[in-house]
């Protein structure tokens, strides 16, 4: 049986080793590490909970023994694709190097730049990164690729879900061709498999059990259900959850719960807590101090339940967790390994336990064509039932079907509505004038109140008509305006001495009986 101590380690990092209680090493740590350290690029393709983190750390500590880091100038670099792997990898360093001079920085989201500048600044050896935080230093003239020796990209089929592949290959483009590559993943999509041909050269690939497989010590349970009700599906699976939850006992000493939205994740965790389970949510969304000290609460046993999203199925090594919870069956087949691989970690047992509706159907097809097996079936909780909340409409849809009055005016007679479309529409000519009493209103020709449709070609004989009484009629107008004027300026001369002289033009032909009446001015 081969032991850390027959693969050529340094002797500072076997003394790390054998203080951190190992002595011997994963399929995937053996077979990486020897082509590792003759400088050879490694694919590596293991399940999750292996110990590929060690399988590069440990080679990368041996590597880099020798030799001096310069300011702005890594010389190694691991790529990878979230805020908490990342952090992992940290430590996991920190555990191995610990008796070696080598320095590391962590470069992730969520921490000012000026303190990841002056640990640049100052130069290191190990560079631990996510993409997008490492491309905003180089983008910001912080940082030089052109002296790193090694290059590891973890988890690198999430790198491809994420989005982070075209930035890997500009990663790889800044970095020197005579570099060693190690690339560390679960699965292997073909676009992977397509970057894998570009940038590694005639790598070790390492592959220690069939892709996408789960690990032996995991129970996996699929409990499916029907929800009464369409539109409470979530309410009808959380209340199902907890049943779970309490079915289990005391054997689930703590849990994962994975929901496929940050929204759902935070609903959950809210509703977990109501109910007097202490849980808190993690995903993307959050600060990340908030994550991370969620994260310690859950690795200290302070925290009991962690709802994530899929920021938190890859690559985090919390060996205690009891049991996983999917409520959501996730979309991407591959998620499921990432996700269940939370449990049953080290060697120890593991419950994974999946809750399934028939829309989850394709999802669940797709699954076990990847793990090549049929999920076991469970069924119900005994005597679990649904709440009568959980069965009837949501509150929003009762509140629109219910009988509520209308807002309206309050009358003497009791509610008005204030509608318009109550109101009765009046024939068209037969609206209340607004002329003053005593002046009788223009004279409006009737019309019928539902006129039959007509065609345009009829209509235009009309539309011609009065078109041309409108003409007239603006000339008539024109003409009587005209003649007044005429007869103002005749009757000029009489105005100043007090008579009555021409009609006030402009009030239009019903002019009130008091503006034509004289005024005599008189000189005290």
């Amino acid at each position: 049986m081969t032991k850390f101590s027959d693969l050529k380690l340094d002797p500072k990092v076997l003394q790390a080793i054998a203080e951190a209680g190992y002595e011997i090493p994963t399929p995937i740590q053996a077979g990486a590490i020897p082509p590792a350290l003759e400088g050879r690029d490694v694919l590596g393709i293991a399940q999750t909970g292996t110990g590929k983190t060690a399988g590069f750390v440990l080679p990368m500590i041996t590597l880099l023994g020798r030799g001096r880091a310069r300011a702005r100038m890594p010389r190694s670099l691991v790529l990878c694709p979230t805020r908490e792997l990342a952090a992992q990898v940290a430590e996991n360093f920190d555990v191995y190097a610990k008796h070696t001079k080598l320095t590391k920085a962590l470069l992730i989201g969520g921490v000012s730049f000026g303190e990841q500048d002056k640990l640049i600044d100052r130069g290191v050896d190990v560079l631990i990164a996510t993409p997008g935080r490492l491309l905003d230093h180089f983008e910001r003239g912080k940082l030089l690729l052109t002296g790193v020796q090694i290059m590891v990209v973890d988890e690198a089929d999430r790198m491809l879900d994420m989005g982070f592949i075209p930035d890997i290959e500009r990663i790889f483009q800044l970095t020197p061709f005579t570099r060693q590559t190690l690339f560390f993943s679960a699965t292997m999509a073909p676009e992977i498999e397509r970057i894998t041909n570009t940038f590694l050269h005639t790598p070790a690939r390492i592959e220690v059990a069939r892709q996408a497989t789960t690990s032996e010590t995991i129970e996996q349970r699929l409990v499916e259900f029907t929800p009464t009700r369409k539109d409470q599906t979530a309410k009808q699976k959380r209340e199902l959850l907890r049943a779970l939850i309490t079915a289990e006992g005391e054997a689930c000493t703590n849990a994962i719960l994975f929901c496929n939205r940050k929204s759902e994740v935070d609903i959950l965790a809210k509703s977990l807590k109501t109910h007097g389970f202490d849980a808190a949510p993690i995903h993307g969304d959050l600060e990340q101090s908030q994550r991370m000290k969620t994260l310690d609460g859950f690795r200290e046993g302070t925290l009991r339940f962690l709802v994530a999203s899929d920021v938190a199925a890859r690559g985090l090594d919390i060996p205690a967790v009891s049991h996983v919870f999917n409520f959501d069956v996730p979309s991407h087949s591959e998620d499921y390994v990432h996700r269940i691989g939370r449990t049953g970690r080290a060697g120890r047992r593991g419950v994974a336990i999946t809750l399934a509706t028939p829309a989850d159907k394709k999802y669940l097809d797709a699954i076990e064509s990847l793990v090549k097996t049929t999920l076991p079936r469970a069924p119900l909780p005994e005597g679990f039932t649904l709440s009568e909340a959980a069965q009837r409409a949501p509150r929003a849809e009762e509140d629109r079907k219910g009988s509520r009055p209308r807002r309206g005016r309050e009358t003497g007679s009791g509610r008005e509505r204030d509608d318009r479309r109550d109101r009765p529409i009046k024939p068209h000519g037969q609206e209340a004038s607004m002329a003053p009493l005593d002046v009788p209103a223009p004279r409006v020709e009737p019309q019928p109140a539902n006129p039959a449709p007509r065609d345009q070609a009829e209509d235009k004989p009309r539309r011609d008509r009065d078109d041309r009484h409108r003409d007239q009629k603006r000339r008539e107008d024109r003409d009587r305006d005209e003649k007044r004027r005429e007869d103002r300026d005749r009757r000029g001369d009489r105005g100043d001495r007090g008579e009555k002289g021409a009609p006030v033009v402009g009030l239009g032909d019903h002019v009130p009986d008091f503006l034509m009446r004289s005024m005599k001015i008189t000189k005290d």
